[in-house]
């Protein structure tokens, strides 16, 4: 579990909060293996018993007093008694977790019989659009069976795999025979439309789930059977005829509804999680759940209304309502989109984010990455079945919340997560309980525990290991652990000792999501201000708290040059270039400027995800240079062509998270490898890089003059300019900075 607060120093009390202009929170990464300075857990059994406050329920923990039959809670201080079990636990300090580390992983008992707990096999289904274009489909499906045979290899022996297809009817594959079967069922037409008959009566689900070590070469066979559906195929009214070309019939919504109760009537005793990977190559447009593409295009400009906040909202609650019915069911939905048409990813977004799946978006199969990212995906550990709670000593408490998760309907600051893997990151923010804030002469400092319970898969072999199951029997059984983090913070006795302890990467996490909130409630401009804004004020409080501005008869006047660059504070200074950054990337840009609705919604879904070094590649990316493919020259330049220039190095690796590319200048020595070699020190940075992604970066080899350089010129943006309201001209970085001076003056009056 790692967490970064924006400040290792909390505000003393809420005018201090009020005065530095930082966001007070903190990001939590739960399922991470290590902490953020790279320790492990101290792992221990007996999480039931662990002794817990009375008062705010916070777990017993290593910022405790405690006594020979009692215990002080370090968040709230009250005095609680100690079971005799528990002073029998404690008289053996050294054998409990607990009392050995803030950071801990318990094992918690199962609910269940052990028939049960030992039949939890993980279940994952393929759903596999048909009713693609005919001109693409072949690509499309292409793509698809190389995705599924990826994730073949990468599924543990002991899975259940099932495989359905859906058009204007959805078919179930019956892969455990000789030759696979096809059944199919229609759907109708109409938006209230339910299928004629549950799919458990077209087959029985554990005809459907086929056991992937015995059954992976027919599943492969089935693959190679799917065919798009053509015109002739299609029902009279499944689809429409728009210029002579038959159009629509993908039935996307009836077969996830129909597939989470299908799947649903099993949970609990087949499966423990189910996971969907649904491959779509266009918008749902026949049945429950079609989407009307019609609202993008043109017509907004004839309308007079605005395409960003008009395009970011859902358009029908039908995903988001399917999505409960999903966590519901114990199903968790991976949506892959490959098209570059508008799908209306606003509204099918839901269905994957609240289920715990993930949103992935690539717009054309030539140099798609699909494939890789599934083998990555389903290679790494998961939990499941998750609950994540904060808590805060007294002075404070939780804010908002933010994350890929939904939030318990009776508890506050309970976020249930159905599938968490180790990339998996949320934020918190603070506010102050009351206007006083902490004690200045306390010796109490602000403590705050997250605890984070979750299942998590055992393998036979693992299994087997342990000596508690043969693995010949290939079954998995269930892990049920408690995982509890106690940090305490220092506190901040004025400003400049606060700035002093910024991150300025959980900073720009939250920024992310406060405006990703602004730009879905109001739109994409008022995002965009809010984030101008909020530069400007803390420029404003650090030129006050430096006494750069000073009130004479009421108003403001510089009295010498204003800092803008925030030079007294190293911790600061990362920051108006990383807004810059943001204002200029596809997120905060505006429709007019050519940013695809749909790319947009992947990119909030995508950064909304990101631990805090990751969303920071992939807002300001990182360029380095080489002497050679085996010499770094340089580990950091700023994006822009004069930085090019002036390093007179002949080769740059750019890092932009979802891209990685490697540009050979103009004037390099032709004698240079090219692209470099696969045993060279630039390739294995390559390499690391990609190995440690939740994603597959693309890799991009240019050589500047012979290849079309604009992908890597695009992200030298320190050259282009960029406001608060989006517009933009010739000039860049330097005159935004320039431009803050009278910002700050006028926010001032």
């Amino acid at each position: 579990m790692a967490v970064r607060a924006t400040v290792s120093r909390f505000p003393i009390d809420p005018d201090s909060q009020e005065a530095s202009g930082v966001p007070w929170g903190l990001t939590v990464t739960p399922f991470a293996a290590k902490d953020e300075n790279d320790q492990a857990p101290a792992y221990g059994s007996d999480g039931h018993i662990l002794p817990r406050c009375e008062n705010c329920y916070a777990y017993f923990n290593t910022y405790c007093e405690l006594d020979q039959w009692a215990w002080n809670c370090s968040l709230c201080g009250t005095l609680n008694g100690l079971s005799a079990q528990a002073i029998s636990r404690y008289s053996h300090p050294q054998s409990c977790a607990e009392m050995m580390s803030s950071f801990i992983d318990l094992e918690l008992p199962l609910e269940g019989s052990e028939d049960q707990m030992l039949h939890a096999r993980p279940v994952y289904v393929a759903a596999v659009d048909l009713s693609c274009e005919i001109l693409a489909s072949e690509e499309f499906l292409e793509l698809t069976k190389s995705a599924l045979q990826a994730a073949l290899e990468a599924l543990a022996p002991g899975s259940l795999f099932g495989l359905v297809t859906f058009s204007h009817k959805i078919g179930l594959y019956d892969v455990q025979g000789p030759i696979p079967v096809v059944k199919n069922v229609f759907v109708h037409q109409d938006t209230e439309g339910i299928l004629p008959i549950e799919l458990e009566d077209v087959m029985p689900l554990l005809q459907f789930l086929a056991p992937v070590e015995t059954c992976k070469d027919r599943i492969t066979s089935a693959l190679e059977t799917l065919r798009p559906i053509t015109s002739w195929e299609r029902t009279p009214g499944a689809g429409q005829v728009l210029d002579g070309v038959l159009m629509g019939g993908r039935g996307f919504g009836a077969a996830m509804e129909g597939l989470c109760n299908y799947l649903g009537s099993e949970y609990g005793n087949t499966f423990a999680l189910a996971r969907v990977f649904a491959f779509l190559s266009g918008p749902p447009d026949y049945g429950p759940g079609q989407l009307d593409t019609r609202r993008y295009g043109e017509q907004y400009a004839s309308k007079g209304e605005d395409a960003d906040c008009a395009l970011l909202p859902e358009q029908t609650p039908f995903y988001k309502d399917l999505a409960a019915v999903a966590v519901q069911a114990g199903v968790c939905v991976d949506i892959f989109a490959v098209t570059n048409e508008y799908t209306d990813l606003a509204s099918l977004k839901f269905l994957s984010i609240e289920s715990g799946g993930s949103l992935f978006l690539y717009a054309n199969t030539d140099d798609s990455t699909l494939p890789q990212d599934m083998y990555r995906m389903l290679s790494r550990p998961y939990a499941f079945n998750c609950v994540l709670r904060l808590r805060t000593s007294t002075e404070f408490k939780p804010g908002h919340s933010y994350g890929h998760f939904f939030p318990d309907p009776q508890y506050e600051n309970v976020q249930h997560i159905i599938c968490c893997d180790s990339f998996a990151t949320y934020a918190y923010d603070f506010d102050f309980a009351n206007n006083v804030g902490f004690s200045r002469h306390s010796s109490e400092l602000p403590i705050v525990q997250i605890a984070f319970q979750y299942t998590v898969v055992v393998p036979p072999e693992e299994l087997s290991s342990l000596g508690l199951v043969s693995s010949s029997r290939g079954k998995h059984s269930l892990k049920r652990r408690l995982r509890i983090r106690t940090l305490q913070y220092g506190t901040a006795q004025n400003l400049n000792d606060l700035y002093d302890s910024v991150d300025p990467e959980p900073v720009l996490s939250l920024l992310v999501h406060k405006v990703i909130l602004a730009s879905l409630e109001q739109g994409v401009r008022e995002g965009r201000m809010l984030l101008n804004d909020w530069l400007i004020i803390l420029t404003a409080k650090y030129n006050e708290a430096f006494k750069h501005i000073q009130y004479k008869n009421g108003s403001s006047s510089i009295t010498a040059q204003m800092d803008v660059t925030f030079s007294q504070c190293p911790q600061l200074q990362p920051l108006p270039c990383l807004v810059f950054a943001l204002l200029r990337n596809p997120l905060l840009r505006l429709h007019e400027e050519g940013v695809h609705p749909d790319y947009r919604i992947y990119l909030q879904c995508l950064f909304s995800a990101l631990e805090p070094s990751s969303l920071h590649r992939a807002i300001y990316p990182m360029l380095t240079s080489y002497s050679t493919p085996d010499k770094q020259a340089y580990p950091r330049h700023s994006l822009s062509r004069a930085a090019l220039i002036s390093s007179g190095s002949p080769i740059f690796f750019l890092d932009a998270f979802t891209t990685l590319i490697v540009f050979y200048s103009s004037t390099a020595d032709p004698s240079l490898p090219f692209p470099p070699p696969h045993d060279c020190l630039l390739r294995s940075t390559i390499n690391k890089l990609k190995q440690d992604r939740c994603i597959t970066p693309k890799l991009v080899f240019i050589w500047g003059g012979q290849d079309d350089a604009t992908v890597f010129e695009n992200y030298l943006i320190e050259e282009q300019d960029v406001d608060g309201s989006g517009l933009t001209s010739v000039m860049g970085f330097v005159s935004f900075l320039e431009d803050i001076p009278q910002s700050v003056l006028e926010y001032m009056k």
